[in-house]
């Protein structure tokens, strides 16, 4: 096999209580590869449509998560990389991991998968360092594996696959401003309180149980975010009234993707997911706020080739 074509799909990191070690893959959005032996000995990026981003091998984070992965194996093989981006840069969906996820599967089917899937997560997160300035996995590892990912921990790597439920609809509402995760990052305060941490990993390990008992509502109680979202939320436009809107419709929970502007409504079945839906887009057409809207399933399968 010379090419391939691959959907690298969209994903939702932290999910309130999980800041760097909790995500999920979203099914329907993401980006679009296709990847080709070449005979320079030689990775480029041959093509970009959609965005507006580096060509450059080490400027971009498909380029920096391949190179990590070819000089691995010390493997002299060329390939060409296009990417056609349909999730915008700077949205917290997981721009830089379905970019960074989709390079190093894509390779590794073409050199006969040296590497088992789990195995690609730490070239990926060096997109992920690239683009944010941490290597981070709560993005990459959903994209790969499918479903919620936990990253128990980081040195050594340690990803677990969790359950998830039948019903889930995850909804995003992505404000049309572009929200770097480096910037995003520089304001999280570095100490946190003993009272909030102690209050964050409960939650946390409830929602892992909520997981595995399939209890929705242990599932909404445990979307709480002590620590991260009191920083970041005020980036993003009427948070607050988004998140008020979400509960009173029947929103299991409410947070912010990744490092935002993107916020999600987590909602158990299809007219929980439509109703919230519509007020979310009612409330920010009142606003004169420009957006998108993305209503999802959980994917359980992660990325995948394409025809």
């Amino acid at each position: 096999m010379d090419r391939i074509k691959l959907f690298a799909p969209a994903t939702v990191a932290n999910l309130s209580c999980g800041f760097d070690v909790l995500g999920c893959c979203l099914d329907g959005v993401g980006d679009e590869m296709i990847i080709s032996k070449n005979s320079k000995q030689k990775l480029r990026i041959t093509k970009i449509i959609g965005q507006n981003l580096p060509l450059e091998v080490n400027a971009n984070v498909a380029g920096v998560s391949a190179e990590a992965l070819l000089a691995e194996l010390d493997e002299k093989q060329g390939f060409d990389i296009e990417i056609k981006k349909n999730i915008k840069a700077g949205s917290g969906i997981g721009s830089s991991a379905a970019s960074a996820t989709g390079a190093v599967f894509g390779i590794n089917k073409l050199l006969g998968e040296p590497f088992t899937t789990n195995e690609l997560i730490k070239f990926a997160m060096e997109g992920e360092r690239l683009a944010s300035g941490n290597a981070h996995a709560d993005n990459v590892a959903p994209a790969l594996l499918g479903g919620f990912s936990l990253v128990k921990s980081y040195e050594p790597l340690e990803i677990l696959s969790l359950p998830s439920l039948p019903e889930l609809r995850m909804l995003i509402l992505h404000p049309l401003i572009e929200l770097k995760t480096k910037d995003s990052r520089s304001i999280i305060k570095q100490n946190v309180e003993l009272k909030k941490a102690i209050s964050q990993w409960g939650n946390l390990a409830a929602l892992v149980s909520a997981l595995y008992t399939q209890d929705y509502n242990l599932l909404g109680r445990s979307l709480k975010d002590e620590i991260i979202e009191p920083v970041r939320s005020i980036l993003i436009p009427y948070f607050d009234d988004l998140k008020a809107l979400a509960s009173a419709n029947g929103a299991l929970g409410f947070g912010i993707s990744g490092s935002g502007p993107s916020v999600f409504a987590l909602c158990k079945g299809d007219g929980v997911a439509e109703k919230v839906k519509s007020e979310f887009q009612e409330f920010y057409q009142d606003k004169n706020i420009d957006f998108d809207l993305h209503l999802s399933k959980i994917n359980s399968e992660g990325i995948k080739i394409i025809n």
